[in-house]
């Protein structure tokens, strides 16, 4: 096993992980609802396709990170899973900006795909909305070297983290052809 990396501090991580995750949470709907109206000189839904590549990369590090930690390669799960973290955090940073900048886009599909489409917007963004507290706790188990309980929270945490990297790649693909 990996030595800890943190300090336990379990009421000082409460606060500042359930902190993070309402300040993230509360931009997210806050933002969501405001468009600016700036010519950057590009396309600016090169930012939908840069969170789709990043949610992209997420989803097969997760999947590394996974294949790691089962053949007891501590140190790889753990640069792997923390690499996922800060591409969580540029997709984060590339989400609002996509937003901030574009607005809301519209599906324009019909029948089954717009059925298909809604069902998973619709599983999608709660979870989206959720995880995020789930993988800080899950993170600052394994950084403080509580590793039972880091195994606990990760048998929910991954498959919905990996869930929701997912389908926001397919989102994307869902939604891109009614760019304007």
């Amino acid at each position: 096993m990996l030595l800890p990396v943190l300090k336990k501090n379990d009421k000082q991580a409460r606060l500042l992980i359930l902190t993070v995750s309402f300040v993230v949470f509360a931009a997210v709907a806050l933002l969501s609802r405001i468009k600016l109206e700036v010519n950057l000189g590009f396309d600016i839904h090169i930012f939908a396709l840069i969170n789709a590549v990043i949610n992209s990369i997420v989803s097969v590090l997760l999947v590394v990170a996974l294949v790691a930690v089962k053949q007891r390669k501590y140190e790889q799960h753990k640069k792997v899973m923390m690499a996922a973290m800060v591409l969580s955090i540029l997709f984060l940073v590339s989400y609002i900006a996509h937003h901030l900048l574009a607005g809301e886009t519209k599906f324009g599909g019909t029948g089954t795909m717009k059925s298909v489409y809604y069902f998973i917007l619709l599983t999608h963004i709660p979870l989206a909305g959720i995880i995020l507290p789930f993988i800080l706790f899950t993170a600052y188990r394994g950084l403080t070297g509580e590793y039972a309980n880091h195994k606990k929270l990760a048998k929910y945490t991954w498959p919905l983290w990996l869930y929701v990297s997912v389908t926001g790649v397919l989102v994307y693909i869902f939604i891109s052809p009614y760019y304007s």
